[in-house]
């Protein structure tokens, strides 16, 4: 069938060039296609490269070796962590006692709406968090706005720019207490603040509240920061900060966890009373015995005298005692409220022991040198758990030694005012049972305490000891 067969000629080779030329277009714009595929994977991550096989792996490579990004790792770079945008991003902790934010980018700070935005440089999603700038979450008083916006056109314009970061707080809740100015405000405002070197500025809330407070710390703010304070109450601006940190973390009490501090520095209370000595110009960094080795010199202890409960009742028989032991001994009552901080801390850090009755008298304990002693005498009620959550591990911290007397029902003045068969002096878990309220009534605010002095005794032995060894 001669019609159907193909023979060679120039026909078939015009049809055979034509497929050729077909094919390598086709191939030309493959390549062309996987070209530009790879480069959209490529670009903004020039010098960085992984192979399949290394995303499977959890080493870590040193500084100068080479890596190339994959698909599969683009795509996780781009996944990012919760609240963060192209230029910024908002971190908030509401773990443990306190809620606090950290806002890095374009922050701007509103004082009349007591608000926190981060202004994103392109499209975002909405986020908004209430954060109580105090460091217990459970202190009423009233809490920032946080916002991070969708865009920037929603921003009100900068009035005022800064150049450095800046910490929001309020002075609230306990504030006023001497233990609670330390252990919920200064510590937490020391851990937040250190790492910049007195470049940071204050946002302070609940001023009007606590007056007083500014003036009495004045001198521990300055040493901190290098710029004035500014009273968000009563602050019309929108302030533009490249980053501000929003409430105070407490990660302990009355101390600091060095691994949770923020930036490189791991500060820990020794670096705080550190700070104190050298804010208030304390001419002593070390206990009598290591600057004075003079044999007739003796170590000097300070007798917290209380005007109100918690008293100690025969504290001329203690000091007597102290002073049997070895020790010069001085009964003084510290000055609270509206006292010199300056004046005050000189006073206790020309001691070597502070001694008292639990209470925020103790707090003084960070003016005493390192190598100091802290005598905490704890009120008859099983009282020694809370006594030393206190002051124990904080004064530890410090670089001082720690010890405590726990007063017996017979030193207690309970007995004679309720006597021996009440719960109270019969039965202390059952008054722990009732809840803090009773708690607080019966140990803390009707309790005095009459030391025995021969069971004393061995406690201020082991103070002098201590002392002599350093």
């Amino acid at each position: 069938m001669r019609g159907s067969e193909v023979k060679p000629g120039k026909s078939q080779k015009s049809s055979a060039q034509r497929h050729i030329n077909a094919g390598f277009v086709v191939a030309g714009l493959l390549m062309l296609l996987t070209y530009l595929v790879a480069q959209h994977f490529v670009v903004g991550a020039p010098h960085v490269v992984l192979t399949e096989a290394q995303l499977n792996m959890d080493n870590v490579k040193a500084p100068d070796e080479t890596v190339v990004i994959t698909e599969a790792q683009k795509i996780m770079d781009n996944i990012k962590a919760p609240g963060e945008t192209e230029n910024g991003k908002v971190v908030c902790n509401m773990e443990g006692r306190s809620d606090t934010c950290e806002v890095d980018g374009d922050v701007r700070t509103n004082g009349t709406a007591l608000s926190v935005t981060l202004v994103p440089a392109s499209r975002s999603e909405r986020r908004e968090w209430m954060i109580r700038p105090y460091s217990r979450r459970f202190a009423s008083l009233r809490k920032v706005t946080v916002t991070q916006l969708e865009a920037r056109a929603a921003a009100a314009p900068c009035t005022v720019t800064h150049d450095m970061p800046a910490v929001l707080f309020a002075i609230g809740g306990y504030a006023g207490n001497y233990w609670h100015d330390y252990a919920d405000i200064l510590v937490p405002l020391f851990v937040a603040s250190r790492r910049y070197n007195g470049e940071v500025k204050f946002l302070i809330s609940n001023i009007q509240f606590q007056p007083r407070w500014l003036v009495k710390y004045s001198a521990f703010l300055r040493g901190l920061s290098r710029h004035d304070a500014v009273d968000m109450d009563g602050d019309a601006q929108v302030r533009c900060f490249p980053h501000v940190t929003v409430g105070l973390r407490l990660d302990e009490e009355f101390s600091i966890v060095p691994e949770l501090v923020p930036g490189d520095r791991r500060l820990t209370m020794a670096d705080f009373t550190r700070f104190l000595r050298e804010t208030y110009a304390l001419p002593r960094g070390a206990v009598a015995s290591r600057e004075q080795p003079t044999p007739n010199k003796k170590p000097r202890l300070l007798l917290i005298h209380r005007g109100h409960y918690r008293r100690i009742t025969n504290e001329a028989e203690v000091a007597r005692a102290a002073e049997a032991a070895g020790f010069e001994a001085v009964v003084a009552e510290l000055g609270g409220g509206d006292a010199g901080e300056a004046e005050q801390a000189r006073v206790v850090n020309s001691f070597d022991v502070v001694l008292g009755v639990h209470g925020a008298g103790l707090t003084n304990a960070v003016f005493l040198p390192p190598g100091g002693v802290l005598i905490q005498v704890v009120p008859y009620g099983k009282m020694e758990h809370i006594a030393r959550a206190e002051f124990s591990e904080p004064a530890t911290d410090m670089g001082l030694k720690y010890l405590d007397y726990s007063v017996s029902a017979e030193e207690s003045s309970l007995m004679e005012t309720l006597g021996p068969e009440h719960p109270a002096v019969k039965d202390p878990d059952s008054v722990h049972r009732s809840g803090w309220g009773q708690v607080f009534e019966l140990y803390l605010a009707k309790q005095n305490v009459h030391i025995n002095v021969t069971r004393f005794a061995p406690t201020l032995a082991q103070a002098l000891d201590h002392l002599r060894q350093q």
